[in-house]
Parts: C-alpha cells; structure tokens; sequence
C-alpha cells in the first residue's frame, strides 16, 4: 500500500500535535517513517524532516515503495482553488506587514549538519515565495531543492515574526501563510493520505473561541484541498483538534508550556480516527 503524511503548521501545540499523532500510528502499527511522501508545513515541515532523517535507507524493502508515479498536470479546477489565494499572499506581504526581527537562521544551522543531502525519500517542504506570494514546494518535481535546513527555516519564517530566509536569492516566508495544510500539493499522486491539521478543528468542536473564526477558515481550506484529493478517489483521513484537544491547546500555538498534555491528548484521538477507517486496517495489514 502506498501513503502520503501531512503535517501541517501550528507553532510548538503544533509540533507536540504531530507528536502525539506519530505516536498513535507506530501504537497500531503504522510506521510513519515509511510513507511514501511526506509533507511539511511550518512545524510540520520540522517533523517531516526529522522522520525522513530516519527513514530506511535507499535500496531497502522498504524504500521499494517510494516510487511513485510523477505528479500529473495541474487541472483547471486546482488552479482555480490556488489563484485567489496567491493574488492574497502578494497583499499580505508587503514590506509593511512582514518586517519580522527574529532570524530562524538557528533552524537552518542546526537541520544542516543533520541532512548532508535532500533525503531520496520523497519529502515535501512548503513556503512561500516573498515576492509575489507563490507557494514553493521544497522538494517537488520542478522545484528547488535547497539544503534541508534552508528550506525548514523558509517554511517556519512566520511574517512580521521571523525574518525572510532568503535561498539563491529569492526571498521566502512560512507556508502556512498560502495553508496550514498544504495536502494539494499531493493531486495526482496514487496514494492514500494522512493528514495531521493542528491548526484547524472538528466541525463539531466548535465553543466560544476567540480564534474560532480563524480555526474555521482554515477547516474550510482543508475540505478544499481534500476534495482536490478525493477527485483521484484517495481515501484521506484527517485528524483535527477536538474539544478536549483545544481544551489544553489554549489560544496561544507559539506556548510550549502544555505540551506534553497536547501530545497525550492528540495521540488518543489519531487513534479514535485511524480505527474508524479503512485506510488504517488496510496499512496495519501492509506494516
């Protein structure tokens, strides 16, 4: 069985997010370091880097699945999803909004000497370019491929908070400026989806949030990018904060105080979600 895993963005709740859900697919049997892609956004491209640092080697058994077909062409209906959103990105970015102080050259520095090479592994890392807004895809057929450390620290360059990283030249922010998410970027791939969203939520979770608006409005770009997915018939399982995981999340997704707690109770749901579906037998059947 081939899959893809998306991690999205979400700050340190975030990260402890993917922590607890990585968790509860080694607990069913699920290695996640042995999906066939994986996808980075922000925090999530932190996580997808560290598991692709273990990852089998090239020519093991495992690696045998990473062969995939190409990405197809980009049909109509996804460009239509994508437009709008750049033309948006362009506007936020403007000097004015994105004059962060904070380097994440630490990021860079310290993901380098880890990954001496972009993993053969396929990994996907996403930012955004400054310029005109464009969603770059680390990684992806036709796109750059920068050190790793480069493109983690472009992908978690949050505007007006981070500096811009600037790879040969060009200018990037944090993906999670085009989407938290990004799981688009896997349209035309044959495969089944894992997707971790620590900064949407549960329909059925909502309570008087300050950020529910926010939280909502990123749900909504999720279901986007899911139907892009279901087109090709991908069976995707999502795995977005409940009431009880925002309960200990708070507002704050740059404030590490709780996340031990977050990743406990992420871990607990991805396990309620990966037993309600087929996808899950069905890779607890392949492992």
């Amino acid at each position: 069985m081939t899959f893809g895993l998306v991690l999205g963005a979400g700050g340190q709740a975030g990260e402890a997010f993917h922590r607890g859900v990585l968790r509860a697919m080694i607990d069913l049997g699920f290695d996640p370091r042995r999906a066939d892609v994986v996808v980075g956004t922000s925090a999530g491209s932190m996580v997808a880097s560290s598991l692709r640092r273990h990852s089998q080697p090239p020519g093991s058994e495992a690696d045998a699945a990473h062969r995939l077909h190409p990405r197809s062409s980009r049909s109509s209906a996804l460009r239509l999803v994508r437009r709008p959103r750049q033309a948006l990105n362009a506007l936020l970015l403007a000097p004015a909004f994105t004059s962060g102080r904070q380097s994440v050259e630490f990021l860079r520095e310290g993901l380098t000497g880890k990954h001496r090479r972009w993993p053969l592994a396929e990994l996907f890392i996403v930012a955004v370019r400054r310029r005109d807004g464009r969603r770059v895809v680390f990684g992806a057929p036709g796109e750059p491929h920068p050190d790793v450390g480069a493109a983690v620290a472009a992908s978690c360059a949050i505007p007006a908070y981070f500096t811009p990283v600037t790879i040969d030249g060009v200018a990037y922010v944090d993906g999670g400026l085009h989407s938290p998410t990004n799981a688009d970027v896997l349209a035309g791939k044959k495969l089944d989806v894992v997707i971790s969203s620590p900064m949407s939520m549960q329909p059925r979770s909502v309570s008087r949030r300050w950020d529910l608006p926010l939280r909502m409005l990123f749900h909504g770009y999720l279901v986007e990018e899911m139907w892009v997915l279901r087109r090709r018939r991908t069976q995707v399982v999502t795995i977005e904060p409940d009431r009880a995981v925002l309960a200990v999340m708070g507002i704050s997704m740059l404030d590490g105080r709780r996340t031990d707690e977050i990743e406990e109770r992420a871990s607990e749901l991805a396990r309620l979600r990966l037993r309600a579906v087929p996808l899950a037998r069905a890779v607890r059947r392949s492992a």
